[in-house]
């Protein structure tokens, strides 16, 4: 017998882009689930979503509401028509998602229409708003959200992303009303006209805006990128580690596991911010459908460590007190040469760039000047995993080729300067430490993005490299127990050794 396949049409929708992506019902019911079981059955409660795409956690929200005030509010007609003019509100963030919206919500594009299943409404938006807003421009950039004046200055037929939402200093006045629950999944970025397909994040101005309107429930899904901050992030990454409302964090560090086939660097996650309640946070890491819970303070580092089962390694080895690696680490130009530099026709000094060697005047080098005649280990800034993220088996590479500049040869800013030595040998005893797993395992906590920098390198320490260090003997120094390297384990794969994607 063959058995009918009947999907949510939901599941099906092709996403917006890379950056603008529609959750899955599972998901949205996943991060419902978060809320107290009680909001259901108050009919008082009130949500919005104010990045509304498809219309799935209005959708979803309707679902519970109806079927935790079927005793309060009995007559079906009367209770669908409290629970959609009430309780529930979107703001969309096109004018196609806002009919998407509607027709998830009410069954039909106009909420007043002959097919709406509600009959509470004498307008056709119903409680889906959408307004064309456009970009205030300061300079080149938009002062809401950054975008560039010659990205997105366009005609009013074309779509300008320029949201309702996070264009305006009063949200609180686009519905004249309290929130319970705020609850979505924003944009995740914008092109903002930088070198190459630069792009810059937008996603914690939503989270901003959201908290502007002091829900009791705050929950949205996004980039877990904000953990290690970086580009437009370092504020927003300050603010949510020390925000002890934040109860619950859960994280995936393969967002395909979320958005099947969308590339998002450094995974994505979701979380609980309460209002009215201050904590520690409960941290669940889902990686292959295993989660891993964990309860802790988020801002015992800088940035956010995802695995609460490597902060016992972290503290064995911070406790040593010793410098770190990040201090000896050259900075993204270490010789002060762009990646777009090439060899000259002659010069007395040897250049390293993407694709090879060539000549270069020593005199044009005023940066690193100190480096040129010694042992150089390089690394490049780029490291090794796909868009950031591990393996299908959970498993990094972290970096990319090693090698090791003699005497006399510099680079571009390809690369970084790991380290710098009057003989070879201790060159060869870097690199012999930076192939360890254990090392590897130290810098790939930084890793939310492909980008590897200096501050990667913050939980390494800086060892004797007139010794060749091994995972055995640096697990030995550290007193790492035999679990403890059996997760290291799990979690960085041989150097030598490709990932299976």
């Amino acid at each position: 017998m063959i058995e009918n396949y009947n999907p949510d049409v939901l599941t099906c929708l092709a996403n917006l882009s890379n950056d603008e992506v529609f959750t899955p019902p599972n998901i949205a019911n996943q991060m419902l689930d978060l809320l107290p079981a009680e909001i259901w059955r108050d009919k008082n409660a009130t949500f919005l979503d104010p990045a509304a795409k498809s219309g799935v956690f209005l959708r979803e929200i309707a679902k519970r509401l109806m079927e935790g005030l079927k005793d309060e509010i009995p007559d079906q007609q009367k209770r669908i028509d409290h629970i959609f003019t009430k309780q529930i509100f979107g703001i969309a963030i096109t004018d196609m998602t806002a009919l998407l919206t509607r027709r998830s919500l009410y069954c039909s594009k106009k909420a007043n229409g002959k097919y709406s299943i509600c009959e509470g409404f004498d307008t056709p938006e119903g409680n889906i708003l959408f307004g064309r807003v456009i970009h205030e421009w300061e300079g080149d950039h938009c002062k809401y959200c950054g975008a560039n004046i010659n990205e997105y200055d366009r005609d009013e037929s074309l779509e300008t992303h320029a949201y309702q939402f996070i264009h305006t200093d009063k949200p609180e006045e686009l519905f004249n009303m309290k929130f319970d629950v705020v609850i979505g999944n924003p944009p995740y970025q914008l092109s903002d006209g930088g070198f190459g397909r630069s792009a810059s994040p937008i996603y914690q101005k939503f989270v901003h805006q959201a908290k502007k309107l002091e829900p009791r429930y705050l929950t949205m899904i996004i980039p877990s990128r904000w953990f290690g901050g970086g580009k437009g992030l370092d504020s927003f990454r300050e603010e949510m580690l020390n925000d002890d409302r934040v109860r619950k964090l859960i994280d995936f560090e393969d967002a395909n596991e979320v958005f099947p086939g969308v590339d998002i660097a450094g995974g994505i996650c979701y979380f609980l911010w309460e209002r009215d309640s201050r904590g520690l946070c409960e941290v669940k890491n889902i990686q292959n459908g295993t989660e891993t819970l964990s309860t802790r303070k988020l801002n015992e580092f800088g940035t956010l460590i995802r695995h609460g089962q490597a902060l016992s390694i972290i503290h064995k080895v911070l406790a040593k007190k010793e410098s770190t690696m990040n201090e000896q680490v050259s900075s993204s130009k270490p010789f002060g040469l762009r990646t777009f530099v090439r060899p000259q026709k002659k010069g007395d000094i040897i250049l390293r760039w993407q694709k090879g060697e060539g000549p270069y005047n020593r005199e044009e080098i005023t940066l690193g000047v100190e480096m040129i005649d010694k042992w150089k280990v390089i690394t490049a800034t780029v490291g090794n995993d796909h868009a950031g993220n591990p393996g299908k088996d959970g498993k990094r590479r972290v970096l990319s080729k090693i090698d090791i500049l003699p005497p006399g040869t510099i680079c571009t800013e390809t690369y970084l300067v790991i380290g710098n030595y009057k003989k070879k040998s201790e060159a060869q005893n870097l690199v012999a430490y930076m192939q360890t797993k254990f090392f590897r395992f130290l810098v790939s906590q930084f890793m939310y993005s492909h980008h590897i920098t200096k501050d990667s390198y913050s939980f390494v320490p800086i060892l004797d490299m007139g010794v060749k260090w091994t995972d055995e003997t640096l697990c030995k120094r550290y007193g790492i127990t035999k679990a403890e390297f059996e997760f290291i384990e799990s979690k960085i794969r041989p150097m030598g050794e490709e990932s299976d994607e």
